[in-house]
C-alpha cells in the first residue's frame, strides 16, 4: 500500500456513500487525516464515526460550502486533497424521456456541488505541497446513448470543470493534479458478486491512496479508467 504523509489533510465530499466510506477508511489506514462531508449528520455519525472529523453541509448551497471552508480552516488548516464523490444517476427512455426533473437532480448533485466545493477549496490545493483533486466520472461521457443523455451530459460538464482546474494547476501549481476516475458503475458487493463491468468501491479507495503519490502528477488533466470486475 502507498504511504501517505502524516500531514496530508483530505476532504471527502459525499462521504456517506459506500465509496466514500471505503475511501475514508483506506486513507486513514494509510496515514492521512480525513474530513468527511455529507448532507445528513446521522448518517455521518453512523457510517463514518472513525473519521478525523465529520461535517454536515448542503453542498449545493454556495454560502453553506463557504461557511464549511471557514470552519475547516479554523479547525484543521488548509486541505491538501479534495475528493468529490457526490453522485447520483437518472436514466430515461430515449431523448424524449430525458426529463427536466432528472436533469435538475443531476445538475445539482453532480455539477453544482462540484463547482461549489472546488471554488471554496481550490486555493488550498494550489498552496499545498501536493494538492490533489479527483472526481468519479462515467463511461457515458465518451459512449453516449439516448437513455443516458442527461447523465452523460452532466458528467461531461463535470470533467470539463476538472480539466479547467487541471490547466490552472499546470500554470500555478505544478505540484498539484486534478483528474477524473472513469467507471461504468460502482458496486459495494463482495468480490465474486460484483456485476460484470462494475467497479468495486474498494478500487476507488485504492485509487484515492495512490492519488497521493508523486506519480499522480503525471495524470493531471487525465481520464483514468478504474478496474472493472
Amino acid at each position: 500500500m502507498s504511504k501517505v504523509q502524516k500531514n496530508q489533510l483530505v476532504l471527502i465530499a459525499g462521504a456517506t456513500s459506500a465509496a466514500g466510506v471505503a475511501t475514508a477508511r483506506q486513507l486513514l489506514n494509510a496515514g492521512a487525516r480525513v474530513l468527511v462531508v455529507g448532507s445528513n449528520a446521522a448518517r455521518l455519525d453512523e457510517r463514518l464515526g472513525f473519521a478525523t472529523a465529520r461535517y454536515e453541509c448542503d453542498l449545493a448551497d454556495r454560502q453553506a460550502v463557504n461557511d464549511l471552508a471557514e470552519q475547516v480552516h479554523a479547525q484543521h488548516g488548509q486541505i491538501d486533497v479534495l475528493l468529490h464523490l457526490v453522485g447520483g444517476w437518472r436514466g430515461g427512455k430515449s431523448i424524449t424521456g430525458q426529463t427536466d426533473s432528472d436533469w435538475d437532480f443531476l445538475h445539482t448533485n453532480v455539477l453544482t456541488t462540484l463547482r461549489n466545493t472546488t471554488r471554496a477549496f481550490v486555493d488550498d490545493l494550489v498552496a499545498s505541497e501536493a494538492g490533489r483533486l479527483a472526481i468519479i466520472s462515467a463511461q457515458a461521457v465518451t459512449n453516449p446513448t439516448p437513455s443516458n443523455a442527461n447523465y452523460g451530459a452532466v458528467k461531461a460538464a463535470a470533467e470539463h470543470w476538472i480539466n479547467a482546474i487541471a490547466r490552472l494547476f499546470s500554470k500555478q501549481a505544478p505540484q498539484a493534479a486534478a483528474l477524473s476516475w472513469v467507471v461504468k458503475a460502482l458496486s459495494d458487493k463482495s468480490v465474486g458478486e460484483i456485476p460484470t463491468g462494475h467497479t468495486s468501491v474498494d478500487t476507488v479507495a485504492q485509487a484515492a491512496v495512490q492519488l497521493l503519490d508523486a506519480a499522480a502528477l503525471g495524470h493531471n488533466g487525465q481520464r483514468l479508467p478504474l478496474a472493472q470486475a
